[in-house]
């Protein structure tokens, strides 16, 4: 199997870039890739020295270097698209078309995809994210009124992760809350969290892994043992059954792809920024 070397570049952040070049590169199993992400190639002096480094790697590596690019300035993209490459446009290819189809130029403004355009609308994600951090874990439980959901599952299942980045991404304020040893004897739903059962989501994970995580943080404990994991794991499931709570397990899926089911099932829209 040949190496490829792969470059995301763009005259900003190389969000869009990375972030799209990635998923379709997960569609080519086997391919060995050794990955460049080069931001705010925003000069002709840059452009000229990453145009150089693309041809340098093609020297090292077995094939031409694939490129994947979301710039704005003509001017740039067209000095890095000369490189010795597979070069692929992931912005002017389709704005080109939008201008057609809308009939309308575009601004071609840099870095607006990712920028803070709207103050009030950033700030709204901020607020969402120390939400998020206030109502970790359980520690509060007098604000489960403003949460638009709020995550609940055993011990190290993802739920802060989770609450993180749906606050970050999408400003959704989102609580979690764990699922305790008593709550599963009970096999009943905590006091704290009944009143909002239409908010809940439950997050569970295979027994497997979750002991390896829990041995990360506890060594050989009983709480980290395969045998504990296991009842957990299974009764919190006939537990989010019995009370009719949607669930996922998280244990081969990202953070994005859980967010993404979260979101779909609990119908939440991002917040506009």
């Amino acid at each position: 199997m040949k190496n490829r070397t792969i470059f995301f570049i763009s005259d900003r952040t190389a969000i869009t870039a990375e972030t799209l070049g990635n998923s379709l590169m997960t569609q080519f199993a086997g391919v060995e890739r050794d990955r460049h992400v080069i931001p705010f190639i925003d000069t002709e002096a840059r452009a000229h020295a990453v145009k150089e480094r693309i041809n340098n790697a093609y020297t090292v590596n077995e094939g031409r270097p694939i490129v994947f690019s979301t710039f704005t300035n003509d001017d740039l993209r067209e000095i890095v698209a000369e490189s010795d490459c597979i070069f692929y446009d992931l912005f002017n290819d389709y704005i080109m078309r939008m201008e057609n189809d809308l009939r309308q130029e575009s601004s071609h403004e840099v870095g607006k995809s990712h920028g803070l355009i709207d103050k009030s609308s950033y700030e709204s994600r901020i607020r969402a994210v120390n939400y998020a951090l206030v109502n970790d874990d359980g520690a509060r439980l007098d604000h489960y009124q403003q949460a638009d959901v709020i995550l609940v599952g055993v011990s190290r299942t993802g739920k802060t992760p989770t609450s993180l980045y749906l606050a970050l991404q999408y400003g959704i304020f989102t609580a979690n809350f764990p699922i305790t040893d008593s709550d599963l004897d009970n096999c009943s739903l905590p006091r704290a969290i009944k009143p909002y059962k239409k908010k809940l989501f439950g997050l569970t994970i295979g027994a497997e892994q979750l002991s390896r995580i829990r041995e990360e943080r506890r060594p050989g404990s009983p709480y980290a043992s395969l045998r504990t994991c296991q009842r957990e794991v299974s009764q919190v499931e006939e537990l989010f059954q019995l009370e009719n709570v949607p669930y996922l397990n998280v244990t081969s899926i990202s953070i994005e792809e859980i967010a993404a089911q979260i979101r779909q099932t609990r119908e939440l829209d991002a917040k506009q920024f």
